[in-house]
């Protein structure tokens, strides 16, 4: 039937069209000027028929179209223990897990997480560290404080940074972290002046108190990280700690 020439009409056609090759008659059908009711001329039978009552030319000009499908494949659990006394999961073990909190996911906790937490402990040493350096500052000048007579207390330029490095801590103790950048110029400061100072002084142990502790407070404001920032919390609160130990004495 590939080679054969064919006519077809419509129902209502008195005249036929054609002949048509079998790959002419699929152009036809696929600009729909053929369909199933279409009539075409049976050469064996000399009649016209519909191309629908005709397997072969129905499935030559509508072959059939296979059906895809996905073949099912059986769903098993990764790494799941089948047991029967499993108790269901709580809603707080759910969100623990979600936080790093549990055996299984302790070492899977977000870094976004880790990192916030280790930014508020910063925030907390700092604070100490610019408490406990005001203690040092203000010791030495405490009687000229205490009299609340303004010519004395400036006459004692560390009771006033004192009384400056207590502010910032309080600052710090209430989460006002957008006083970093101050922090981190007092802690410059700090340890360019009181260095400059004491070393001009041949005061050697105060000098290295003072460094330490400035240094202590920049990087407890930089550091987002636990280890770094807990030697930088313990270097800062020792060297102020010194520091307010030699003021005393």
């Amino acid at each position: 039937m590939a080679n054969q020439e064919i006519y077809v009409r419509g129902a209502n056609d008195t005249e036929a069209r054609g002949p048509f090759t079998m790959e002419q008659l699929v152009s036809l059908v696929e600009a729909g000027q053929i369909n199933a009711e279409t009539y075409f001329y049976d050469s064996a039978t000399e009649q016209w028929l519909m191309i629908g009552s005709n397997p072969v030319m129905k499935n030559a000009l509508w072959p059939e179209k296979k059906k895809m499908g996905f073949k099912q494949k059986d769903f098993n659990v990764v790494n799941a223990e089948k047991t029967d006394s499993a108790p269901p999961i709580t809603v707080q073990q759910f969100l623990a897990a979600a936080e790093g909190k549990t055996d299984d996911t302790k070492d899977k906790k977000d870094k976004n997480v880790i990192m916030m937490s280790a930014a508020i402990w910063g925030t907390r040493s700092a604070a100490a560290i610019c408490l406990l350096s005001a203690v040092a500052l203000i010791l030495p000048g405490i009687d000229a404080l205490m009299s609340m007579d303004l010519a004395k207390i400036l006459d004692k330029p560390f009771v006033v940074l004192g009384l400056v490095d207590a502010f910032i801590g309080l600052l710090l103790l209430l989460g006002v972290i957008t006083i970093y950048p101050f922090v981190r110029f007092r802690a410059v400061f700090g340890l360019g002046f009181l260095g400059f100072l004491f070393l001009t002084q041949d005061q050697a142990t105060p000098m290295i108190a003072v460094a330490a502790g400035s240094a202590g407070l920049y990087f407890s404001t930089i550091f987002l990280s636990y280890i770094p920032l807990a030697v930088s919390a313990l270097v800062g609160l020792g060297g102020m700690a010194m520091l307010a130990t030699i003021s005393y004495s």
